[in-house]
């Protein structure tokens, strides 16, 4: 009698043991399939095909017999759910293209598909003056060259002061006026600001609103210069001349890097013809990054660096510049000053850093 039952015990436990795996073999876990995945990029119309600059997207996918997501955003950020969307916000400042991935899952079953992105982030205001307190400029903000200096190494005319003749906030301008006078010495003033010492930076865009100055002498610039110019004296500190203009090419704005390989008459130039220079603002402006700098005109780039093997002697742009504005009147570069000329000024709207 007991061992008929322990057979059938042995019996009953095999069976159910065999119809346990049969089980497990007859219900697989299914793959899933027919991933779809597409982007919705915030404030993307056709005037702004990568977005609106805040750098949000929502990501919306589906597939059959999925439990799970996982999204990768091409930028090494990662994000599980189990719902069939999810929102993310890139930073960076820039516009970036990315490969956005993602894998539908079942237990451990999964596939994937990609989409690629292109994403504009707008970059943050860093440094402004909008000139809107009138008198003398902020001196927090900016500081003065005075003087001669001999000509500033170009044989320059002008006694650079800051005397509210030559310099002085009105009307919503910054106004810079040079002048013919007999004044220390010399034939002529004006001004030459600069933010050493308050702000410099590196890498961005910066813009500057103006209306430049007539008559024949006039050497109008907006330009940076590298901080370290104590240290490392010019040209290896670097200098990027956002916008030069010669009263005796009227309208003929250039762009030039001065650097160890090629300074002085620079062969790292160009130009652009701009009407109503003297009557008219617009917008100059150099967008600086670590590859390359365009520099443009009410928006559009008329002149691109960017070498290729970049080194110190080439490329000494990966440290900080502070700006400079200021009008030289005659030297090597403004030419012959016109002998009828009396005065005139360089007006700025506004000076903007975004980073």
């Amino acid at each position: 009698m007991q061992l008929r039952l322990l057979v059938i015990l042995f019996l009953v436990g095999s069976i159910l043991g065999c119809s346990g795996s049969s089980s497990d073999d007859d219900n697989p876990i299914t793959k899933p399939t027919d991933l779809e995945v597409t982007v919705d990029i915030v404030g993307k119309n056709a005037e702004n095909p990568n977005g609106d600059g805040s750098g949000r997207i929502t990501v919306n996918f589906s597939a059959t017999n999925a439990r799970s997501y996982k999204v990768s955003f091409g930028n090494g950020d990662i994000k599980e759910t189990t719902s069939n969307s999810v929102t993310y916000t890139y930073v960076g400042k820039r516009t970036d293209t990315y490969d956005i991935y993602v894998s539908a899952y079942n237990a451990d079953q999964f596939i994937s598909k990609s989409v690629t992105v292109t994403i504009y982030v707008s970059p943050a205001l860093t440094f402004a003056d909008e000139f809107e307190s009138p008198g003398a400029p902020d001196s927090s903000k900016w500081g003065y060259d005075e003087g001669t200096n001999g000509g500033w190494g170009n044989n320059e005319s002008q006694y650079y002061t800051t005397r509210s003749e030559n310099v002085i906030v009105e009307d919503g301008y910054l106004k810079i006026t040079a002048k013919k006078e007999n004044y220390m010495g010399a034939n002529y003033t004006s001004a030459r600001l600069k933010t050493f010492g308050k702000f410099d930076f590196t890498y961005g865009k910066i813009e500057v609103r103006a209306k430049l100055p007539q008559g024949g002498g006039t050497w109008p610039a907006i330009w940076m210069l590298g901080s370290n110019f104590q240290t490392e004296t010019w040209p290896a500190c670097g200098e990027i001349d956002i916008m030069e203009h010669v009263g005796n090419e009227l309208g003929k704005v250039h762009a030039t890097l001065h650097t160890p390989s090629s300074f002085g008459a620079s062969l790292n130039s160009g130009t652009t013809q701009v009407s109503n220079v003297a009557t008219e603002f617009h917008v100059y402006s150099a967008e600086w990054t670590a590859q390359k700098i365009d520099f443009a005109v009410d928006g559009t780039i008329f002149y691109t660096y960017n070498p290729q093997n970049k080194n110190a002697n080439n490329w000494p742009f990966d440290k900080d510049q502070f700006i400079i504005l200021n009008i030289a009147m005659g030297g090597n570069f403004g030419g012959n000053i016109d002998p009828d000329f009396q005065q005139s000024s360089m007006l700025i709207d506004y000076v903007r850093v975004y980073q």
